[in-house]
């Protein structure tokens, strides 16, 4: 199972991170990992080419574990992120539970 941490703090947006791998399906056809990778692959990419904010990001094997602003955060990505939290939610709702995860943790 996929699971998505995303951690806000006083209303705003902190960071994320992902853990594990969907198993819905023999790797290259996994529709589900396939999906929550091209979500946020697009929000990382949107922020860093749309916004001026400032980030971190740890990948390990190709993967993305930890994300994190490092400055404030701009209407811009609070929009971007809210499309990957909605997005995330609906492909757990679709799929179920047994392959994702997603927690929006308020400070």
């Amino acid at each position: 199972m996929i699971q998505v941490n995303v951690e806000k703090k006083q209303g705003n947006y902190r960071k994320f991170s992902i853990d594990g791998h969907a198993e819905y399906a023999e790797a290259g056809q996994d529709i589900v990992c396939a999906a929550v990778s091209a979500l946020v692959i697009n929000t990382i990419n949107s922020i860093e080419e749309f916004t001026e904010d400032a980030f971190t990001c740890d990948c390990k094997d190709g993967m993305i574990q930890n994300w994190e602003f490092t400055s404030g955060v701009s209407d811009k990505a609070a929009l971007l992120m809210d499309a990957l939290v909605l997005g995330l939610e609906n492909i757990e709702k679709s799929y179920g539970t047994e392959y994702l995860t997603v927690e929006v943790n308020e400070e």
